[in-house]
């Protein structure tokens, strides 16, 4: 243990329950109306000193759990455990929305992905890259709903970067795999198959992956390296491994004055090493370093294939602008292009045109319409990242309405009808898009999107 900490301390943090945190969505909405609304459902928030954005919440959640409130499915807010901000908090500490290339190099259910969404306003470009397939989908699933627009999803072992992408990011995240020594709080069967034979192997992986992002990180940019573990063969040894590897070319940015209290989980180099009780949240470590110079590559052998994409050219790109704005007064935003892929269309961030002739990604941006003879057929993500509720072509739901809606099924407002279509709203929040047919109002929430029981 630490100086200052004892192991009954540590044991009986872990055995009380684990505080739910939430993180507010700053793409959707600001803290200050947050809060507000917050208070009128009776929701208690305490601030989180590490995360301006983060708060634990206490909630009677009887009736509906907080993940199934309209809120939450609106994409207001993340429910996330207050330590896993710090990483984040400590990428853009004195660095608010200077990054135009980000990795996330383990990115998936998408907490940090979207928190560093947030961060950047959605401008740049966001790499958000996870190993394991199925978790691409949950992934996928949270960037469409907290109404992100600047990311480009890939599905590789993280080693691959730094061969392939070397040297092109400003910042890089590398949430690593770990045995979850500090998760216990969260699973009480975390430590089930512990061994430490295991926490031995899984360091030499993340050796592995902290190279594989030092070689992809530019010079001069800053990468953070964090576990929800607590050993220190899996936290402090790797990033004194890095530092002994490439001897020069490497600073420990000290992290003490990330928040007020954060002196009492630093260590010798600078790094945050949280145990349970400090902070009365989970175990977690956070590294912070700065490059120094340039490192050669490692040599790879590139198979990339032909790039199904083309990128649209200016009369294109113009004509689908304003076809969008006539239907729905919704301008294409700055910093960003069309691409076309058979009859898609997609809206890629200018920043991610530079990795498209080194890399191949499963998901790039968002897709924002279909073509046909007829002209465009739109997309959710249209609404839920371009639109601001404010725009001519809206139509509000009810409450009753609004539950339909999220379960997939098709509305029938009453009294109403129109043609092509429409931005769908809940009160002020956008939640996706409809078409017209008649009276009816056809759904276009995505599958995975879609909920079936205990809604708001």
């Amino acid at each position: 243990m630490p100086n200052g900490l004892d192991i009954s301390s540590f044991i009986n943090a872990c055995q009380r329950p684990l505080r739910k945190s939430i993180r507010i969505n700053t793409l959707k909405i600001s803290i200050s109306d947050f809060t507000r609304r917050a208070s009128e459902k009776n929701w208690q928030l305490s601030p989180i000193p590490w995360c301006k954005e983060g708060f634990w919440i206490e909630a009677d959640e009887s009736v509906t759990p907080l993940g199934n409130t309209a809120e939450h499915m609106c994409g207001l807010f993340y429910i996330q455990e207050a330590s896993s901000m710090m990483p984040v908090s400590a990428l853009f500490d004195n660095q608010y929305n200077e990054f135009d290339t980000v990795l996330d190099m383990a990115a998936a259910p998408g907490s940090k992905t979207s928190q560093i969404a947030a961060r950047m306003n959605n401008n740049g470009v966001i790499v958000a890259n996870e190993f394991s397939s199925s978790r691409v989908k949950a992934l996928h699933a949270n960037v469409q709903r907290c109404g992100i627009r600047n990311t480009a999803l890939s599905n590789y072992d993280g080693r691959v970067f730094g061969g392939w992408l070397p040297e092109c990011f400003d910042a890089v995240l590398i949430d690593a795999p770990c045995t979850g020594e500090g998760t216990v709080r969260k699973d009480p069967d975390a430590m089930k198959n512990w061994s430490k034979e295991t926490v031995l192997t899984i360091s030499e992986t993340q050796k592995d992956l902290i190279d594989s992002a030092f070689h992809a990180l530019k010079p001069g940019g800053v990468m953070v390296y964090s576990t929800c573990t607590l050993s220190v063969e899996e936290n402090q040894q790797v990033c004194l491994y890095l530092k002994d590897k490439y001897q020069g070319l490497i600073n420990f940015e000290p992290l003490d004055s990330l928040f007020d209290g954060a002196e009492k989980a630093i260590t010798e180099h600078g790094f945050l090493h949280v145990f349970p009780q400090t902070f009365d949240c989970e175990g977690f470590f956070v590294a912070k370093l700065k490059k120094l110079g340039t490192v050669k590559a490692p040599e790879v052998n590139k198979r990339l294939g032909k790039f199904p994409y083309k990128k649209a050219t200016n009369k294109v790109q113009n004509h689908i602008a304003s076809n969008l704005y006539a239907s729905l007064n919704i301008e294409l935003p700055e910093k960003s292009c069309v691409w076309l892929r058979d009859s898609d269309v997609w809206l890629f961030p200018n920043a991610l045109e530079p990795l498209l002739e080194s890399f191949r990604f499963s998901r790039m941006g968002i897709k924002i319409a279909e073509s046909h003879k007829n002209g465009y057929r739109w997309q959710h993500q249209v609404a839920t990242t371009l639109a601001s509720g404010k725009e001519l072509n809206c139509i509000e739901l009810t409450i009753a309405e609004a539950r339909e809606w999220f379960m997939g099924r098709d509305i029938r407002p009453v009294n109403q009808s129109g043609k092509g279509e429409v931005i769908v709203k809940l009160g002020d929040d956008v939640i996706g898009l409809g078409k017209w047919v008649g009276n009816r109002l056809k759904n276009g929430l995505p599958r995975e999107l879609v909920r079936d029981k205990n809604l708001f």
